[in-house]
C-alpha cells in the first residue's frame, strides 16, 4: 500500500499525547472497544481472564453502554511531522493519520447515504499511557475506540508486536487495517449500534463478535474505496491497492483471531463460548466481504443467521 506522496495528509483531528499514572481499569465511564489488535486480549493479563470466562471489555472501563455526551479529553499537539503522503509512507505515526484522513474522506459520503449523521472522529497517536474519556489507559491494551470521546487511540509500537508476537506480515495495509478497524467501531457508534448491544453476550456467534466482525467488514470496505479517497484539494490519498496489500490486511486480521490468540499466542486452551472478537477466519471472511462489496449493507453482521 503507498499513500500518494503528493497528498495532504495534515490533521486538526489527529494529535500526539500521552501521560504517565499507569493503567487503571475503569474510569469515568463508557467503554473502550479495541479490535484491531485483540483489543484487550493483548496483555496476558487480559488474556488469562478472557481464559476464564470474563468479559475483556470490563477490564477496561467496564461492559456497558456507551454515553451518547462526548466528554473533552486534553488536547495534545498536532503532528506536525505529518504534512503528506511521503511522510504516511515512511512514518507510522503518520500512517495513522493518513489513514484517519483517508477515512474521513469516505465515511463523509458513505454514512449519510446510509442514513448515519456523520461526525469525524479524533485521533491520538500516545506513547506508554494516556488519559481518555473512558478512562486511563495503557499501551499494552492495543489501538482501541473510545466512545466516551469520540477518539481512536494508537501507540504505534504495537505494530512490532503486531508482526513480532501475534505473526501478521508487518506490511501497510496491514497497519492501516488497525486503523481502518477502529474507525469502523467510530462507525458503530455514530449509528447507534454499540449502545444497543449486549456486551456480555460472547462466542463466535455471540452479539460481541459480530460488532467486532462488523468493524471488520467497515475496515474491508475503506480498503474498498481506499484509491478513491481525496484530500482537501481533491489529490487522491492513496495508489490502487494490489494483491500484496490485500494479503497483508489478512495476515494481520488473522493475527488477531480469538482462537489464534488463546492457542498460539497465548498457548493456552482455545475456548470458543469466551470469544469477543471472532475467530482469524470469522475476520478474514468479513473483511474481505466488506473489501469485494464495498458498501455499508453488505456488513450488516447482526442481520446474518451465521457469521
Amino acid at each position: 500500500m503507498t499513500f500518494n506522496p503528493n497528498a495532504e495528509i495534515r490533521s486538526d483531528n489527529v494529535s500526539r499525547g500521552g501521560s504517565g499514572g499507569g493503567f487503571r481499569p475503569g474510569g469515568r465511564g463508557g467503554i473502550a472497544i479495541g479490535g484491531g489488535a485483540g483489543g484487550c486480549l493483548l496483555l496476558v493479563l487480559v488474556l488469562v481472564y478472557a481464559l476464564m470466562g470474563g468479559n475483556p471489555l470490563d477490564l477496561l472501563g467496564g461492559g456497558g453502554a456507551a454515553p451518547q455526551q462526548q466528554e473533552p479529553v486534553a488536547e495534545g499537539g498536532r503532528l506536525q511531522e505529518c504534512e503528506t503522503g511521503a511522510d504516511a509512507n515512511e512514518r507510522d505515526d503518520c500512517l495513522v493519520q493518513a489513514t484517519v484522513e483517508s477515512a474521513d474522506s469516505l465515511w463523509s459520503q458513505l454514512a449519510p447515504d446510509s442514513g448515519i449523521r456523520f461526525q469525524e472522529p479524533r485521533g491520538r497517536v500516545f506513547s506508554g499511557q494516556a488519559q481518555t474519556g473512558c478512562g486511563a489507559a495503557s499501551a499494552d491494551v492495543g489501538p482501541f475506540y473510545c466512545p466516551a470521546d469520540s477518539t481512536i487511540y494508537v501507540d504505534v509500537s504495537f505494530y512490532q508486536q503486531l508482526e513480532q508476537h501475534f505473526g501478521a506480515d508487518g506490511g501497510q495495509l496491514a497497519k492501516a487495517y488497525v486503523v481502518a478497524h477502529e474507525y469502523g467501531h467510530h462507525i458503530q457508534n455514530l449509528e447507534g449500534t454499540l449502545t444497543r448491544v449486549d456486551h456480555n453476550d460472547t462466542g463466535p456467534q455471540g452479539a460481541m463478535v459480530r460488532l467486532e466482525l462488523q468493524a471488520d467488514c467497515y475496515a474491508g470496505v475503506w480498503a474498498h474505496h481506499a484509491s478513491d479517497t481525496v484530500d482537501d484539494e481533491g489529490v487522491p490519498m492513496l495508489e490502487p491497492l494490489t494483491r500484496e496489500d490485500v494479503a497483508s490486511a489478512l495476515s494481520a486480521a488473522s493475527a488477531v483471531g480469538d482462537d489464534h490468540i488463546q492457542g498460539e499466542v497465548a498457548g493456552g486452551q482455545v475456548i470458543p463460548d469466551t470469544w469477543t472478537h471472532g475467530s482469524s477466519e470469522q475476520r478474514q471472511g468479513w473483511f474481505m466481504r466488506g473489501y469485494e462489496k464495498g458498501t455499508v449493507a453488505a456488513c450488516d453482521t447482526f442481520a446474518a443467521d451465521q457469521v
